[in-house]
């Protein structure tokens, strides 16, 4: 009953059209730009044919293993994103967790799947973290454990609008590890934009005791060369 008092109250509209019906409908779901191969092997971003490292990350020290993403972050996904992180549009989740799932293969039966925790602040005026719930879906659709393995002991200023250097800067210690981690990790975020908080995130497991990181996200930053 609560549930359809709040949908006549605040009916459902679509987080990139702004159509009434669901959060997200099947026209925008459709228009949702899918990252394809080739890919980088090492960071995921779309190349003109496959190869181990691209510009994007060729000469970095990245903890991670592999990075790969299932859409570009583009003015469609960003407008889905905003919806799904400060709107508190929880329903999303799932749509992200089908686009990944349909994206990515399973990982290993050995993996646990955890995800980059949120900033104290952050998490606690949204109420909800889309990467936790991103990562609980995708535990589940790949029958996986979904459990968390990190934890920001502080604040730190947001990453949006600052260059590599000073992301790297802003994310160095921010991390750290809430229990021992498995050999391997599958590390849940929502977007990838320059890989410098995944990498630091990825880093803490290592240093914890894991022997592989995988990062998987909903959306990637792609630059067009």
């Amino acid at each position: 009953m609560g549930s359809v008092l709040l949908d006549l109250l605040l009916p459902r509209r679509c987080a990139c059209c702004a159509l009434p019906g669901v959060e997200l409908c099947a026209a925008c779901l459709q228009l949702l730009p899918r990252v394809r191969p080739p890919l980088c092997a090492r960071c995921g971003a779309p190349t003109q044919w496959p190869v181990r490292r691209c510009r994007e990350c060729s000469g970095r020290r990245l903890g991670f293993a592999t990075a790969r993403a299932a859409v570009e972050y583009d003015e469609r996904v960003r407008k889905l994103v905003a919806a799904w992180k400060e709107y508190a549009l929880r329903r999303l989740a799932s749509f992200a967790v089908a686009l990944v799932a349909e994206a990515i293969p399973r990982p290993p039966a050995d993996t646990v799947v955890s995800f980059v925790p949120p900033d104290p602040d952050r998490g606690l005026k949204r109420g909800h973290h889309p990467a936790a719930a991103l990562a609980a879906g995708l535990g589940a659709a790949w029958e996986l454990p979904a459990v968390p393995l990190l934890e920001r002991p502080r604040a730190a200023p947001p990453q949006r609008g600052l260059e590599l250097p000073a992301r790297r800067r802003n994310v160095r210690g921010a991390f750290a590890s809430c229990r021992a981690p498995p050999a391997r990790v599958v590390l849940v975020d929502d977007v990838y934009t320059t890989g410098a908080t995944a990498s630091e995130a990825a880093r803490t497991l290592l240093r914890a005791g894991a022997r592989h990181v995988d990062v998987v996200t909903f959306a990637r930053t792609v630059r067009r060369r």
